[in-house]
């Protein structure tokens, strides 16, 4: 079978990541699989980038156009848009390449325009990585919009100009006549596509985004510990850049409050961040804190998981985050807030804790159940790892997708694109 992935990148980026796992599983299952992108840096030979000057001035170009029109045209909706409005010049090639089956993932970025995803005419599948797709030209909707179709008396009160996110949804709605086999990573995002008005009857299977369980294994926390210079015996507690307070979706507030509840409770613990350097003047989070910059590589990432005792995701809204498989598939257990896609990755008191949606005292107390006893703990870290290898690996996710791709060409065969 020959498949031809799009993504804006190859790994810049958590739905490049993810898309790039997916590709990469595939090829593990024998599928001739190639990923095209706007943005290579893997060095793999098996992804595709613009070669010629004008391909790659044109790439370059696009997306800053897209958002001058989004400039032009803004609104006062603080979230990121894609209107994706100029052609990419791919149609020619992705219908008439060898490929038996075109795999969209995040190509909002002005990859594809609305239009170009309307006329493509191989068998399609589109593994969705948020929430554009049904949505106007945002990535992520806190309103009712895209349940109810986009119309002039249900725009937010605090958005002003032109009605972006309902020309975008307008295009959507003109130029995607034939319905997309639709792959959303997680429960939640399923959910939202049966309940949009754009999708809400095209075909959409759960798949969860792979992990190469091979590649990520536990590594022996003193070990860890030792080659990233941290205390040996204190509980470390992980998380994410705390530059992600400029994304309130991300929930850095609310893991400040529940610091701050950990400092009634719990003596000893240390925080280790990741994602960005020590800060000129450190945010004081109420325990000794340890910064470890940008870590790109796998390995040094697989170390960072294995050192710490639990890995929090606070996140307010997110699709199926791929710190928290990592984390898992290292045996590390993981807190958050039972929202969107995490309680895919996260068992209740089995692989982590679940937190009640944006109760922060909650949070804590999840923190301190997962550290405060050692054979519980040692336990949630063999519970993790164990169902990482079962939902996650590789070969699993593989399969899962070359089910989808047989029905989608059986499908085709029998109802073919029209041009």
């Amino acid at each position: 079978m020959h498949v031809f992935h799009l993504n804006h990148s190859d790994i810049v980026g958590g739905a490049a990541r993810a898309a790039y796992r997916i590709h990469c599983a595939l090829r593990t299952a024998d599928v001739d699989s190639r990923l095209m992108t706007d943005v290579a840096i893997s060095g793999d030979w098996t992804v595709q980038a613009p070669n010629s000057k004008i391909t790659k001035a044109w790439v370059v170009l696009r997306p800053h156009l897209g958002s001058l029109a989004t400039r032009l045209l803004r609104t006062d909706n603080p979230v990121l848009h894609s209107p994706s409005i100029f052609p990419s010049g791919r149609l020619r090639r992705l219908n008439t390449c060898e490929a038996d089956l075109v795999h969209l993932h995040w190509v909002q970025n002005e990859m594809l325009s609305v239009a170009d995803i309307g006329r493509l005419q191989k068998p399609l599948v589109w593994t969705l990585h948020d929430m554009w797709a049904f949505c106007g030209a945002e990535h992520y909707a806190e309103d009712r919009r895209w349940q109810e179709g986009y119309r002039a008396n249900n725009r937010p009160a605090y958005e002003r100009g032109v009605d972006l996110n309902r020309w975008t949804w307008e295009r959507k709605r003109k130029h995607w006549k034939h319905p997309i086999q639709i792959v959303t990573p997680s429960q939640w995002l399923a959910a939202c596509v049966r309940q949009s008005a754009l999708m809400h009857d095209w075909p959409v299977t759960v798949i969860p985004n792979p992990i190469d369980t091979e590649a990520w294994q536990p590594l022996n926390r003193e070990l860890a510990r030792k080659l990233l210079n941290l205390p040996l015996e204190v509980p470390l507690v992980l998380f994410g850049a705390v530059g992600g307070t400029r994304d309130p979706r991300k929930g850095f507030d609310l893991l400040q409050a529940a610091l701050q509840s950990l400092q009634v409770n719990v003596s000893g613990l240390e925080l280790l961040v990741f994602g960005e350097r020590q800060p000129q003047q450190p945010p004081d989070l109420g325990f000794p804190t340890h910064y470890a910059g940008h870590l790109y590589d796998d390995v040094s990432l697989r170390i960072l998981y294995s050192a710490a005792d639990v890995m929090v995701v606070p996140s307010r809204q997110d699709n199926l985050p791929n710190t928290a498989i990592e984390s898992i598939a290292c045996g590390t257990p993981v807190v958050a807030f039972a929202v969107g896609g995490l309680p895919d990755i996260v068992t209740h008191q089995q692989t982590g804790y679940l937190a009640t949606p944006f109760d922060a005292a909650d949070l804590a107390h999840g923190i301190q159940w997962v550290i405060e006893d050692s054979y519980r703990h040692a336990q949630l870290c063999a519970n993790a790892r164990a169902f990482a290898v079962r939902e996650f690996a590789y070969p699993v996710v593989a399969k899962q997708y070359l089910a989808v791709y047989e029905e989608v060409l059986a499908r085709h065969r029998t109802q073919p694109r029209p041009a």
